[in-house]
């Protein structure tokens, strides 16, 4: 028995399913159509319907993305690398990941209390444990300073 060939309909319609379930990138819809239907011009076709349409956007999906990875505790940097990594363009990753927004060192604080506890590092192998943390969630150097010389002994 021979496998009908998908229309562009077939495709939209798991393309639909998956937009439902969460917003995706273009590159992820390509990458998982690509899986199920073997005819890249009718994936094409179907992604570019659904863009038409604004059922689908990488700038929502990046905008998803970027809040749901700050819940998670992660840093810009990770989160930059993660959406290039899921085909974003530069301009929109520019758009929702600025650096230099205070919100970072706010967020690299709350990680570092959530992990130690507040607990200052006692000596310079503590300071460079801890550090190496923030560093693996993707804070920059700069949002990692930042936690070790606040100004207020609150946080100490």
């Amino acid at each position: 028995m021979q496998q009908a060939v998908p229309t562009v309909s077939d495709i939209r319609f798991s393309a639909m399913n998956l937009l439902a379930l969460r917003e995706h990138s273009v590159k992820e819809l390509k990458d998982k159509l690509g899986r199920k239907f073997a005819v890249v011009e009718l994936i094409d076709e179907a992604i570019a319907e659904l863009i038409e349409q604004n059922l689908q956007s990488d700038e929502r999906f990046a905008q998803a993305f970027v809040a749901m990875r700050q819940r998670q505790g992660k840093g810009p940097v990770i989160i930059k690398m993660e959406l290039r990594e899921k085909g974003v363009d530069s301009g929109v990753i520019s758009r929702f990941v600025d650096d230099s927004d205070v919100l970072w060192c706010d967020l690299a604080r709350d990680a570092w209390r959530k992990k130690f506890r507040g607990t200052v590092p006692a000596d310079a192998r503590e300071r460079a444990k801890q550090m190496r943390f923030l560093h693996s969630r993707g804070f920059s150097s700069r949002h990692i300073q930042a936690v070790f010389t606040t100004s207020t002994n609150e946080d100490w």
